[in-house]
């Protein structure tokens, strides 16, 4: 038995390859115009498809789970179970907004101005849906993308998914208003998720990207303390649960070893020097299961 999964193409599409090899599974692409990558896992039968449209796939059956953004689940109304949900993009582990956005020099303050104007996206049904909520009638006509360069010249706004807001400032454009935050979600197909077998194994793929994801902003820490500056030591120590303390050889002295976020690594290393830790030594993570 397979699991037909969907798995972005596009801009998601490197960093999910990234997040599967360090949840443990390996894709290749025979070619760069392949749809069809080869995983060493033989449960699994990946699918490069535009995320635009794996809702609907997942929806009708053709695939049995999908990594999508919840923008185009609420885009496409799609009724998916969704599993999980992962915060990471194209560049960042940050999630993404949808954004109703104008020229910086347009007299536009909110939706309300925008009645009878045109608007360009790819975000078509949810802008409807948007525009409709606002009491507000305008044009929304579909873009193939690049909506940036269509204002204030062929259309008046443009919703767009945004993750930085830079390609919006290097547009020279500001934005009215979020429609919606949106993250990863793995989904899966409602038949699929009663199957037994199915459902067990996109649960045990959830657990391991999950830790894979975890493990993106953690790193590990060993070090050897002097015994009588154990508790010194642990008084500013962050950790998951408590540090493991192990023996050393030297009956003074004692191996601790925890987990903490990367970011604060750089102001814990001198405290720990100066509270006596030795032989202190940072490794990465590639999966962290809580």
């Amino acid at each position: 038995m397979k699991l037909k999964i969907g798995i972005p193409k596009g801009s998601l599409q490197e960093a999910t390859f990234a997040l599967f090899r360090k949840a443990g599974y390996e894709f290749r692409m025979s070619s760069g115009r392949s749809y069809h990558p080869h995983t060493d896992d033989p449960e699994l039968e990946p699918l490069l498809i535009r995320p635009q449209e794996i809702p609907r796939y997942v929806e009708q059956g053709i695939l049995d789970v999908g990594l999508t953004g919840k923008d185009w689940i609420e885009d496409n109304g799609s009724d998916v179970v969704e599993i999980a949900d992962f915060t990471y993009s194209k560049a960042t582990l940050n999630p993404i907004r949808v954004v109703l956005a104008v020229p910086n020099d347009s007299e536009y303050q909110s939706a309300k101005d925008l009645q009878g104007k045109r608007i360009a996206t790819e975000y078509v049904r949810l802008t409807e849906r948007y525009l409709k909520q606002n009491d507000v009638c305008a044009y929304v006509e579909f873009s193939w993308g690049a909506c940036e360069v269509k204002v204030p010249h062929l259309v008046d706004a443009i919703v767009v998914n945004t993750e930085t807001g830079s390609s919006l400032r290097a547009h020279n454009l500001r934005i009215l208003d979020t429609l919606l935050v949106s993250t990863t979600r793995l989904i899966a197909n409602r038949d699929a998720w009663c199957d037994p077998w199915k459902r067990a194994k996109t649960e045990n793929l959830e657990m391991l990207l999950r830790g894979a994801l975890n493990a993106e902003q953690l790193v590990g820490l060993k070090m050897n303390v002097p015994r009588g500056e154990l508790d010194h030591v642990t008084s500013f120590l962050p950790a998951l649960r408590t540090p493991t303390v192990s023996p050393l050889s030297h009956p003074d002295w004692v191996a601790l070893e925890i987990i903490v976020e990367e970011r604060i690594v750089r102001d814990l290393l001198p405290k720990l020097k100066r509270a006596g830790a030795e032989g202190i030594v940072e490794y990465p993570l590639n999966k962290v299961i809580y």
